[in-house]
């Protein structure tokens, strides 16, 4: 295949890793040069993507944050190869679905949102590796959900990065379910080594504060567009989680230990019940 990514960083370069790695032409765009010429030396990059090379593409990859993703399928939308697929690989999905399918309606290519569930603490190029997204699941966003052909092509141009599931979903569902399962997590952990506490914490933790603070280390600037276009269901979650996290004082200031023992348990059973570890009595 010929493959076209926009955007070198920490995903967008270890996509072109995984593709040159099993023999595809690659060729990238990226704002800032240095990072296409520093892809050719390390061998991973073949060549820059320029807007006429798009409709040669037979998968074109935009791996930047959400706003210039979608600013850059529709700057692109006449160029794009109409046999080929335009893939997209944010964290959020409303706001680069919304526009992409209007611009693939108008200009007759298919683009199907993604979303790639990996990465690490680290951001940029230098970081990127070849088997990141090996084994890793894949939420997908495709126009259709009853057009079968289109999944086995999606699967079958995604083959070299070896995910592990692939898994389908509308734009706001996505949302909503991320705004849950990542990015309340890397909130929470940013809020809570805040603590003037945490400074005198060697010696002290172990295997809970690593867990806790493990994505409290992220990029500022990725994180927080990502938060503010998913705001409406992040505000939910914190709205939720202060809701629980009252009750625990509540329980705490009243000295009630009854009741204080119950919604630990209560938190116990339901991650054992997420889990599908809690027998049945």
């Amino acid at each position: 295949m010929k493959v076209g990514i926009a955007g070198l960083g920490l995903i967008g370069a270890s996509f072109a890793k995984a593709y040159k790695e099993e023999g595809h032409e690659v060729l990238v765009y990226d704002i800032d040069p240095s990072a296409v010429i520093m892809g050719k030396l390390s061998g991973f990059v073949d060549g820059e993507l320029g807007k006429e090379d798009l409709k040669d593409m037979d998968l074109v990859l935009v791996c930047l944050y959400p706003e210039a993703a979608a600013e850059y399928i529709e700057a692109n939308g006449s160029s794009f190869n109409k046999n080929g697929l335009v893939m997209d690989a944010c964290g959020n999905k409303r706001i680069v679905c919304d526009r992409a399918f209007k611009v693939a309606e108008k200009y007759g290519f298919t683009f199907v949102g993604a979303h790639p569930m990996a990465g690490n603490k680290y951001s940029g190029l230098k970081h990127s590796r070849a088997t990141m997204f090996n084994g890793a699941p894949v939420v997908l966003v495709p126009p259709v959900f009853d057009d079968m052909n289109l999944i086995d092509k999606v699967k079958e141009y995604l083959a070299p990065c070896g995910f592990g599931t692939y898994c389908l979903s509308h734009a706001d569902k996505h949302d909503e379910m991320i705004a849950f399962t990542s990015q309340m997590a890397h909130l929470v952990s940013n809020a809570y080594v805040k603590s003037p506490t945490a400074k005198d914490h060697h010696g002290f933790s172990a295997g809970s504060y690593k867990d806790m603070t493990r994505v409290a280390w992220l990029n500022p600037s990725m994180w927080s567009e990502l938060f503010m276009e998913n705001k409406d269901n992040l505000i939910k979650e914190i709205d939720c989680l202060t809701n629980e996290l009252n009750k625990y004082r509540e329980a705490m200031e009243k000295n009630d230990l009854e009741a204080l023992t119950k919604l630990l348990e209560e938190g116990r059973d339901r991650k054992e019940e997420l889990d599908g570890s809690k027998k049945n009595s």
